[in-house]
């Protein structure tokens, strides 16, 4: 069971916060294929900047489930509280605070990952904005900020000390960014050294992953990214086999359904010219699970001008992917 606040989740498995990825619709039907927690893709901390149409959209949470979480990256503590507030007034039920992102456009103003260097600066920060709401305030870390600085345990410590109710870490140092393998030592170190929650993160793409990360480390979740690509039904699976019981066999027919359907959440979000371009992304990922080639068919979607052709192509493709397996049963 993972608990954060008031909210007891229901799976273990919980979905990272990605730009570009973790838009509503997909937070939606990750959280209906069993993740337990879907993060906002991170908003900036200013603002005067949410007046943006990027902006607005991560705003959006209608019909999402509960808990509605908000995650926020910035690296002045007044601005971030105030931040908190006005989200928790928009209806955030948890903020979370981005300590691990490790794009250079965002280290270059000395937020994400760039903070793990300056300890006093994340207290302070952690501090004010736990003061400022009512709500749970979880953070998202890496282990440090390079190899011979891991200083992840550390963090740990004040962010448990500041308030904190729930810990995400990346088992990479953001000079790692997202190369060679993720370590869970520190991950295991830092379990050790908090009692509030730990969500193991990196390179956790099975089920079976997901068992050793949390057999070696102790944490009490899993949270995952890139293996989530074209396949969001991996957290029923992951959350199953974690607590030993069979996972929900999905045919194809109900896997054509749910990508079709996800297709026109993505329309009615974006609208047409945006929604198409957003869905190009995630056909991708789809066509690269689905078929052993996806070029042809992952190339013929790519080509769709507008919202009506790509849908009846996607169609085509998929009813013809259903009906393959329902002639070899």
């Amino acid at each position: 069971m993972l608990r954060i606040g008031p909210y007891t989740l229901p799976s273990r498995a919980v979905l990272a916060p990605m730009a570009g990825v973790t838009d509503r619709p997909f937070r939606i039907l990750c959280r209906r294929l069993g993740a337990g927690l879907a993060a906002s893709e991170m908003l900036t901390s200013d603002a005067r900047l949410w007046h943006t149409p990027k902006s607005r959209r991560r705003l959006d949470h209608s019909g999402e489930p509960e808990p509605r979480v908000v995650q926020l990256a910035g690296a002045e503590p007044q601005v971030l509280a105030e931040a908190a507030r006005l989200s928790v007034d928009r209806g955030a039920q948890i903020i979370d605070l981005n300590m691990g992102c490790p794009a250079k456009k965002v280290c270059g103003k000395l937020c994400g990952s760039a903070l793990l260097r300056d300890e006093g600066l994340v207290a302070r920060v952690l501090e004010a904005v736990v003061r400022a709401v009512d709500v749970p305030v979880t953070l998202k870390i890496r282990t440090g900020w390079d190899r011979e600085h891991r200083n992840g345990v550390d963090i740990a410590r004040i962010a448990e000390q500041s308030g904190i109710q729930a810990l995400a870490v990346h088992g990479r140092t953001r000079a790692d960014f997202y190369q060679g393998e993720a370590e869970y030592q520190t991950i295991r170190e830092i379990k050790c050294a908090v009692r509030i929650p730990v969500i193991a993160n990196g390179d956790i793409r099975t089920p079976q992953d997901a068992r050793k990360v949390i057999d070696f480390t102790g944490a009490d979740g899993v949270m995952i990214g890139r293996a989530s690509f074209g396949e969001p039904w991996i957290f029923g699976a992951v959350d199953a086999y974690l607590d030993a019981r069979p996972a929900a066999a999905l045919v194809r027919a109900e896997v054509r359904d749910m990508i079709l359907a996800h297709l026109e959440s993505l329309y009615g979000f974006y609208g047409e010219e945006t929604g198409v371009r957003i869905a190009r992304k995630h056909l991708g990922w789809y066509c690269g699970r689905c078929w052993p080639d996806p070029e042809p068919i992952r190339l013929d979607l790519m080509a769709a001008a507008g919202a009506s052709e790509q849908l009846t192509r996607a169609r085509r493709h998929f009813d013809a992917w259903a009906a393959d397996c329902a002639r070899a049963a």
